[in-house]
């Protein structure tokens, strides 16, 4: 076993963890019976000195499941983005950083297009939404086009009706701006949309809160939380209609979907990222968090 890098900085306060839940929907999961939440903390880091972990999000390739992941490095001070990987999806090994920048990276939104496996993790820090792909899955990852030129948090993407889509917070300091673009190509050029911006001063719902969905013949977007606090729960709206000049959508009665828990998430939650499985049921990495006592 590698030892545990001694830590450099002041551990933050927030200790954020990964579970895993599963459920019959991804509007009703719970926490997968059988095993230990959460699977996934500071503590299995063993490459930097983790102050928490956050922000996952799966693919399943090659028969195995990649976690990739925020790590907040004690050592850089900022975040960057670990693996993880799990061949039933509930047992998981920490493998290590796949990506590091001189600016802070979290929210690794990772998924495939054609033969290519991408990434558009969270580099506000560089002023634009980056799109990264992967030389040799699951690491080499490297940018491969700037999407947009800005400031955006917690980028959104999908692919529905032969259209790229992409949701984004565009203040993030406040989490109530959420703004929706769209193109025909991957690589652009992206437009934003007529009815954008979708949700103003409205911390509930504007800011991402993990991979859009499809889910019986609809779209779902989930949305954190930020009241009282910043990642107190998600929410989940059903997209209901979506062209390039219409959008509409509705918060499923269901939600919030996930929230409060009574230990490693009692302060708050605020992602998910579900998977169907072929028997029906859905599995999901999701997050939480409580607050640490200050040090001395």
């Amino acid at each position: 076993m590698i030892a545990k890098p001694d830590r450099v900085t002041r551990r933050r306060q927030s200790a954020w963890s990964i579970a895993i839940y599963e459920g019959d929907s991804p509007l009703s999961l719970v926490p997968a019976p059988g095993i230990r939440n959460p699977v996934l903390t500071d503590e299995d880091v063993t490459d930097v000195p983790a102050d928490f972990v956050a922000d996952p999000f799966m693919i399943r390739e090659r028969d195995q499941w990649w976690m990739f992941c925020e790590v907040f490095s004690g050592a850089s001070a900022r975040g960057e983005i670990g693996l993880a990987t799990s061949k039933d999806g509930y047992a998981w090994r920490y493998e290590g950083i796949v990506l590091a920048e001189p600016v802070h990276l979290s929210y690794p939104y990772v998924f495939r297009a054609g033969d290519e496996y991408y990434m558009i993790p969270e580099t506000y820090g560089f002023g634009g939404v980056d799109l990264y792909r992967a030389a040799q899955f699951p690491r080499g990852w490297r940018r491969a086009a700037r999407l947009l030129q800005g400031t955006f948090a917690d980028t959104s993407i999908f692919y529905r009706d032969e259209r790229w889509w992409m949701f984004s917070c565009t203040n993030p300091a406040a989490h109530d701006t959420l703004r929706l673009y769209h193109s025909r190509h991957l690589m652009g050029p992206w437009e934003e949309h007529p009815r954008s911006p979708i949700v103003t001063g409205d911390r509930t719902r504007a800011r991402p809160g993990g991979r859009v969905t499809e889910w019986n013949g609809s779209v779902l977007r989930f949305a954190q939380d930020c009241k009282p606090t910043y990642g107190t729960r998600v929410r989940a709206f059903q997209i209901d209609e979506l062209t390039p000049a219409a959008y509409r959508e509705h918060e499923v009665a269901q939600s919030p979907i996930l929230n409060p828990g009574e230990t490693w998430n009692r302060t708050g939650m605020h992602h998910v990222d579900p998977h169907l499985l072929p028997g029906g049921r859905w599995l999901a990495c999701v997050d939480g968090y409580y607050m640490r006592e200050p040090e001395a």
